[in-house]
């Protein structure tokens, strides 16, 4: 058994390297598309961390955008809210869902119109000088979401 444990070992001693490559996973990136002319988009995804280590997403950005925020909704005395969050942490075997009516990347000022099938380059950055490169696809909101405007 005692071998199992020396690259744990290992890698705790390496962690404190920069660059260093975090065991965390992204799934179902997406952007949701906007009308021609926003100035803001919001992305979603799923960090899930197979570590039994915690780690904090500091900030993330995007070479297709200005400026990337990290926000979330909430519903305070039944009004929707929204707060920018300075870092969001992704418990040790965990995971951390961005998803429509929570936790979102909002994305500024796109530098280039971007259509339903375009992918969207992020990258999102750790506590620890780790960065994980996500790759979104831009999608068309579910439909029926948009009847009511």
């Amino acid at each position: 058994m005692r071998h199992l444990f020396a690259p744990l070992l290992l890698l705790a001693t390496l962690g404190a390297a920069t660059h260093a490559a975090t065991p965390l996973q992204v799934r179902d990136a997406w952007v949701q598309e906007a009308p021609p002319g926003a100035t803001v988009l919001a992305a979603y995804l799923v960090i899930t961390n197979p570590g039994a280590q915690a780690h904090t997403l500091v900030s993330a950005s995007s070479p297709d955008f200005a400026a990337v925020e990290m926000h979330a909704s909430r519903i305070i005395d039944g009004t929707a809210s929204m707060t920018q969050l300075k870092d969001l942490a992704i418990p040790a075997r965990g995971q951390q869902v961005f998803a429509p009516g929570g936790a979102h990347l909002m994305l500024m000022r796109p530098k280039r119109a971007l259509r339903a099938g375009d992918p969207v380059r992020l990258r999102l950055h750790f506590k620890g000088a780790a960065t994980l490169d996500v790759t979104a696809q831009v999608r068309r909101a579910e439909p029926d979401t948009h009847h009511h405007h």
